[in-house]
């Protein structure tokens, strides 16, 4: 009966990595010549390279246990290891040495009768008494160069250390005590140097276990190198190959193992504790990534150690235990002392600063403030989907290496860009597809919602995804029998890109979501809106997401539901922190969805900004400390419409003439085109995102001049002139220059002090605290305020203390503000814009819409009825002044659904959930004000805040102030949208305080629109 098997060829070529083993396929039996010649080969193959440049060892010093031994064999060496920019240090005995030195000698032995052994097969082929002629299956002749070859003829005497190199460290020369052991110290840099200025005896496995080296080891990407080694563990499945590694050096006499434990190799990097299943191994068998631990054991003995020793029984077993989040590990070390060594190494790893990930920061967040050096934390506003869309798309476009997404409800035939005729390329399936297709991994993380209560169908949308392509990995959490989580849903929405940039905001990438500043009612013919992304969820909720091209609502008779949403690009630091965030959830919805599944691996969070290991050497590496540069190119958008011709779009990113040229003749000579047409752009430049000003695409409604009656009245903020602002409309953004005829929907990209926020717990990201340091921001923000506060939120269900039933405190913290401010006299205003009704389905009278009257309930209830609300208990104070502290606002649209359509009009749906402090404070995220998002327990829910830290002149209350850069522009966007006021009218809301502003224009225009629809404060 035929047989197969692989065996090395015998094909020549050098040592050094510089030629593959060539495999054959042998189709006989084998003879028993070939069975009694083959030989067991004890060492696996290294696939790869750990070094591929030589490293430097430097001993700093020899001691010993006993000053008057003079026994060499007892001398211990510090050894200073360098391998380009790492450094570590090991203490080394002289036992070691030798080991190591036996161990090369004993691969070199195993290795030459391995070549002889194929010699002899030759031979014996030759005169035709052995198995047939090998058919040889690899047909290319240059080796793989990404193999080193152990088996070529001359590899073992690259490969060989002289035994004359040990013998100075056995019998160094006799003299006095202290030259004793400079000579050892000699000797043993001299052995060192022997087989570290060789790449081959480098790289292999024994030197890589003494030097505790690892394919992770050298990655900047996950920070500085730490500690590194074998150990023993039982917690994974059964490894392959591993049969003789399971026992530690005491099985040798009593069995004191079983086949549970098995050898791993450990890696200790900043942010998390890695097992590999070898040293030259890149994949992780399990990962411990570090968070906050609990603040005391219960036992009054302080806060709980990250890793901690454990007393064994059997004085033979060593063991200590690692405790994260809902996890412990324990692990077994060869001695007492290894433990020790572990045990301090990890401990000192999760609290060492800055991030101390194992120790809690402001507010109690995992993460620590970025942004207080120059570290390249920058940070970038977007005002509603287009322009939100339109750079989340450009930022996919760019992908090198990896994305991460994560969402409330993902749908991937939305058109990130529209008319959507014009841009087939920019649907999410088929962008997600180019970048698959080109190497990049691609990781989405999805709510797996409760079908009787949701109609997401995130089962479709998952469906969609896994056929993109192999390097789409998808996985919906939770499961919602086995967890016990039936209320409660994953409310982030996040796109991460290369560890580079991230978005994050209130903005899922779904349907019903992609809207500008105009908010328009209608589309018919269908351009920007097409099938079911014509959303209007109040009049019509589709059963079925499946036929997305074929319209839910009568285009004719129903308007769209105008979205209103605020998101935000983060740099640097910040992006790394949102990025370690998805990476714990990932990790933890693999452990329980797919625990054994290959195809859905365990991810590694980045500690610092360089592209990934994976990517080769054909990227451009870029140093941590390299100056971020904005890049200089332009997007031509074929956004043009009948009614609007190009010319009238503006270019994405405006150059001055002299850029516009260089890019022009960049182009010429380099002719390399994106996805627009355009040149593409440099592989590794950051850059910020544009939208400039689009003029509205459908004739203006017939309500114009009605809304226009804001004009006649006289207001202008005093002592403000129209240049004091003009820092935003001719912002120099980088070397771009941004026209003074935008609509505002994209902020400048600013440096600031930023710090991620959360809410999470164990169900949601299998964390051991409940972290609510959302919650936390938002009351100490307003407790802190000293002019005024503007929120925007899809809700607003807060409670004062004592109150039982809502159990977050935002409204608290208003209310002693406003009491604070009223007793010093001082002028202090509070806006908060909401939605005027929830967006679900049905009118307020309608049998089935129980849950519209009950959000409304609870709304009111916190606004203005009962003895709980805000308005009631500070009008008891205030009397009738309590409008000149606080008021509320929310935001009707009016339109043509075609162009000869009826006029139509819609509430815009405040979805935006974000609060700005005093010009110079923004928090901005996916958390609404309700218990739900704020509590840590429920919702899991992510942002960020984010402080100034470049000023401009401005002023508050009448006075000079310094606003920030960021703040400031984000509030002059939203409120220029709100009022409808034009660009050159921003000075006359320049200061939020004054009268002029609070009164004059937002309390003012209010009334005017109450005209229309009454019972409500109506912009």
């Amino acid at each position: 009966m035929a047989s197969e098997q692989l065996i090395p060829g015998s094909g020549g070529g050098g040592g050094g990595g510089g030629g593959g083993s060539h495999y054959v396929q042998m189709q006989s039996e084998p003879s028993r010549l070939s069975s009694f010649f083959s030989f067991h080969q004890h060492y696996p193959p290294e696939t790869s390279r750990i070094f591929d440049e030589l490293p430097e060892a430097t001993i700093v010093h020899v001691s010993r246990p006993d000053a008057a031994d003079f026994s060499p064999m007892l001398l211990s060496y510090t050894i200073d290891f360098q391998y380009k920019q790492f450094k570590w240090q090991l203490v080394k005995k002289a036992s070691h040495v030798f080991f190591l030195h036996f161990a090369l000698k004993k691969r070199a032995i195993i290795e030459e009768i391995h070549e002889k052994q194929e010699q002899v097969k030759d031979w014996l082929q030759s005169l035709g008494i052995g198995d047939h002629p090998a058919v040889v299956h690899d047909d290319d002749d240059e080796p793989d160069d990404n193999v080193i070859t152990l088996n070529n003829e001359g590899s073992v005497r690259k490969r060989d250390v002289p035994s004359s190199a040990a013998l100075p460290m056995i019998r160094p020369a006799l003299g006095r005590q202290t030259s004793i052991s400079d000579r050892a110290k000699t000797a043993m840099q001299e052995y060192l140097n022997h087989f570290l200025g060789n790449l081959d005896i480098v790289n292999s496995r024994e030197v890589c276990k003494f030097m505790g080296a690892s394919k992770l080891s050298f990655c900047p990407e996950y920070g500085s190198k730490l500690k590194e080694e074998y150990v023993l563990v039982k917690h994974l499945p059964n490894i392959p190959d591993r049969d003789d590694d399971r026992k530690c050096s005491g099985c040798l006499w009593f069995n004191c193992c079983n086949d549970n434990w098995q050898k791993v190799w450990a890696v200790l990097k900043p942010g998390f504790l890695a097992l590999l299943k070898d040293p030259f191994d890149p994949e992780p068998l399990d990962i411990i990534v570090f968070d906050v631990l609990p603040p005391s054991d219960g036992n009054g003995e302080g806060r709980v150690a990250l890793a901690k020793e454990i007393n064994e029984h059997n004085p033979l077993r060593h063991s200590f235990m690692v405790s994260c989040g809902s996890r412990s590990i324990t692990i077994r070390s060869r001695n007492k002392s290894k433990v020790r060594d572990w045990v301090a190494a990890i401990n000192d790893a999760g609290l060492r600063p800055p991030e101390g990930w194992c120790h809690p920061h402001r507010f109690g967040s995992f993460a620590p403030p970025r942004g207080l050096t120059g570290d390249g934390s920058h940070a970038q506003w977007f005002v509603d989907g287009r322009a939100a869309f339109d750079a989340i798309a450009l930022a996919i476009e760019g992908a090198k290496s990896e994305i991460f997404m994560c969402g409330w409800w993902l749908c991937p035939e939305l058109y990130l860009r529209r008319p959507f005729q014009a841009h087939a390329s920019s649907r999410l399936d088929a962008l997600l597809e180019a970048k698959a297709k080109q190497g990049v991994q691609i990781y989405i993380l999805m709510y797996k919602e409760l079908a009787l209560a949701l109609k997401i169908n995130s089962v479709y949308s998952k469906k969609l995804l896994v056929a993109i392509h192999e390097n789409v990995r998808v996985l919906r959490f939770p499961d919602h029998f086995s967890s016990g989580v039936y209320l409660w849903s994953h409310h982030e929405k996040l796109v991460i890109v290369d560890n580079d940039v991230c978005f994050i905001g209130g903005l899922d990438l779904c349907f019903g979501r992609y809207d500008s500043h105009e908010h328009k009612v209608g589309d018919d013919p269908a351009m920007f809106w097409p099938g079911k992304d014509y959303y209007n969820p109040r009049e019509s909720e589709p059963n079925s997401w499946e036929d997305t091209m074929k319209d839910e609502l009568d285009r004719s008779k129903y308007p769209r539901m105008p979205w209103h949403d605020v998101h935000c690009a983060l740099w640097g630091p910040p992006c790394r922190d949102v990025a370690r965030h998805f990476v714990q959830r990932w990790n933890y919805a693999k452990r329980n969805k797919a625990p054994y599944e290959q195809g859905i691996p365990l991810l590694m969070p980045q500690q610092h900004m360089v592209i990934p290991h994976y990517m080769g050497n054909n990227i451009e590496h870029e140093s941590e400390s390299s100056t971020v540069v904005d890049t200089h190119k332009v997007y031509n958008r074929e956004d043009s419409t009948s009614s609007v011709s190009s010319e009238d779009i503006p270019l994405l990113i405006p150059q001055e003439a002299d850029e516009l040229d260089a890019s022009k003749d960049q182009s010429k000579q380099n002719g390399s085109k994106d996805f627009h047409g355009q040149p593409s752009r440099p592989s590794r430049t950051s850059f910020s995102f544009m939208k400039p000003k689009v003029e509205p695409l459908v004739s203006d409604t017939p309500m114009r001049g009605f809304v226009d009656e804001r004009h006649s009245l006289n207001f202008e903020a005093p002592g403000m002139k129209p240049s004091d602002i003009e820092w935003w409309e001719t912002q120099e953004r980088g070397n771009l220059v941004v026209s003074a005829d935008e609509s505002g929907q994209v902020g400048p990209r600013v440096a600031c002090r930023c710090q991620v926020v959360r809410s999470v717990s164990q169900w949601s990201a299998g964390t051991s605290q409940v972290e609510e340091s959302i919650h936390k921001a938002y009351c100490s923000l307003i407790e802190k305020a000293e002019h005024f506060i503007y929120i925007e939120n899809q809700f607003f269900i807060s409670g004062l203390s004592g109150d039982e039933i809502i159990r977050n405190r935002v409204l608290e913290s208003l209310y002693k503000r406003i009491l604070r401010a009223y007793h010093e006299k001082k002028n202090f205003r509070v806006i908060v814009v909401i939605p005027l009704l929830p967006g679900f389905q049905g009118g307020l009278d309608d049998v089935g819409a129980a849950s519209v009257r009950a959000i409304m309930h609870w709304q009111y209830r916190t606004i203005s009825r009962g003895n709980s609300s805000i308005l009631h208990n500070l009008s008891d104070l205030l009397g009738p002044r309590v409008h000149d502290y606080i008021s509320f606002y929310g935001l009707r649209a009016y339109g043509r659904l075609s162009d000869d359509g009826l006029v139509a009009s819609s509430p815009v749906y405040v979805h935006s959930k974000v609060m700005i402090v005093d010009d110079n404070t923004v928090i901005v995220g996916s958390a609404n004000i309700n218990d739900r998002s704020l509590l840590g327990l429920r919702d899991s829910e992510i942002g960020v805040l984010i402080e100034d830290k470049e000023f401009v002149a401005s002023s508050m209350g009448g006075n000079p102030w310094k606003a920030g850069k960021f703040a400031l522009s984000l509030r002059l966007s939203l409120w220029s949208e709100h009022l409808g006021l034009h660009s050159n009218e921003t000075n006359n809301i320049a200061d939020p305080v004054i009268d002029s502003t609070y009164k004059d224009i937002w309390m003012a225009t209010a009334r005017v629109r109450l005209n229309l629809h009454h019972g409500f404060n109506d912009i």
